[in-house]
């Protein structure tokens, strides 16, 4: 893989996440500032280690920051829980873990808004960054605290780890 599908159909939402619409990826992403759902999924590991994923040189957001582990739209017609079983698995290559949700916000960049749902699991199986990745790495939350502000993580990040107090 090497771009995104702009034509790829999100829903638009709400901030309480009940649908109004739909619009492609192209259009979610062009400053339009349409919300559109997504969810997070923080993998520990037992030692409560945070895997981290980089993301490729051809994302249009964000390419080549460190960011949460798993991260993913959620399509037109499916639901949180279903988008986080199915990027978990796109991404990483994980099943049978168990999210805890922890959180659902609106975040807002320069060209896009967003309904994150973030979950959180512990997971001690193999992981197997896809080539929708650019690899990724365990890092102990100490020595993601040291990096916060260097411009490595994506604003995202930096701003879900600090709201949710790792």
């Amino acid at each position: 893989m090497t771009s995104d599908n702009e034509k790829e159909m999100f829903p638009i939402v709400d901030e309480e996440g009940n649908i109004t619409g739909a619009a492609t990826r192209g259009e979610c992403h062009n400053g339009s500032k349409l919300l559109h759902p997504v969810v997070h999924l923080h993998v520990f590991n037992s030692r409560g280690e945070l895997f981290l994923q980089r993301r490729p040189a051809w994302k249009d957001i964000q390419p080549g920051k460190w960011d949460t582990s798993v991260g993913g739209h959620i399509d037109l017609g499916e639901s949180a829980e279903m988008a986080l079983i199915r990027e978990a698995r796109e991404e990483l290559g994980i099943t049978g873990f168990t999210p805890q949700l922890l959180t659902h916000y609106v975040f807002e960049s320069d060209r896009e808004k967003e309904l994150v749902f973030s979950h959180r699991t512990t997971y001690d199986g193999t992981i197997t960054p896809s080539d929708e990745l650019d690899g990724g790495r365990f890092w102990t939350l100490e020595d993601i605290r040291k990096a916060l502000g260097t411009g490595i993580f994506t604003p995202n990040f930096e701003n879900e780890f600090k709201r949710l107090g790792f």
